[in-house]
């Protein structure tokens, strides 16, 4: 595994973690209907653990097939054209300091990049629609799969990242981790996720956050610019 793939896989780690708060904003619903759907009877922890994990795997499912068809498509591009890979290392470097800003609560441009999907996913939300209520894993499994394509500028962001990934494993591979990432704060339910949801809001962890974000910006821009090594 080349050291800039790891630096991917590591970044991929951090927006994810870092980024519960957006998620808890984008599937929260979601989340929550797939407890509440059962009948009081039928809602046993592990009935409803295993319909969350259902509803992640696909999710993030979604998310590895976008990423592996992003992450080829760098390929070739790279492949075609030489100067791209330089290009592709600064986009990426762009991005991270979008997705800081956008966490930090600096500048919301990143929300305008979540339009890109909305034609798509009027098409795909009435499938999702259509399997509600759920009550076995196998539909949470297949709203999973349909809920990875809803417009996130988180998402969208971790994508164009994954376009200097290398190839289509490493595209997957990437979003792999970065669903990972986010599985945390998904899967904590109750009066506990409203606890973990008031503390990553608080100005404090999101300006850490973006900060950390920065960072991983700044590390990756140096070889760029000549002043160290290259990844």
């Amino acid at each position: 595994m080349t050291e800039l793939l790891t630096a991917g896989l590591l970044t991929a780690l951090i927006a994810g973690l870092l980024g519960g708060g957006h998620c808890i904003g984008m599937c929260g619903g979601i989340v929550s209907a797939l407890s509440f759907a059962l009948p009081p009877s039928q809602r046993h922890p592990l009935r409803i653990a295993a319909l969350m994990l259902s509803y992640n795997l696909g999710r993030i499912l979604s998310y590895m097939i976008a990423g592996a068809l992003v992450g080829g498509l760098g390929q070739l591009l790279t492949g075609q054209f030489q100067t791209v890979t330089h290009l592709l290392s600064w986009l990426a470097v762009f991005v991270l300091l979008m997705m800081a800003a956008y966490i930090g609560q600096w500048w919301y441009g990143l929300v305008k990049v979540e339009a890109i999907g909305k034609y798509l996913w009027r098409y795909l939300e009435p499938l999702g629609r259509h399997l509600m209520p759920v009550t076995h894993p196998g539909q949470a499994l297949l709203i999973g799969v349909i809920w990875g394509w809803l417009p996130c500028g988180l998402v969208y962001s971790m994508l164009i990242l994954t376009l200097s990934s290398g190839g289509a494993w490493q595209g997957a591979l990437m979003m792999l981790v970065f669903g990972l990432g986010t599985l945390p704060t998904l899967l904590i339910t109750g009066a506990l996720a409203r606890q973990v949801t008031y503390f990553i809001r608080q100005p404090l962890w999101r300006q850490a956050s973006a900060l950390l974000l920065v960072g991983f910006a700044l590390w990756q821009a140096l070889p760029l610019l000549g002043i160290m090594p290259p990844l």
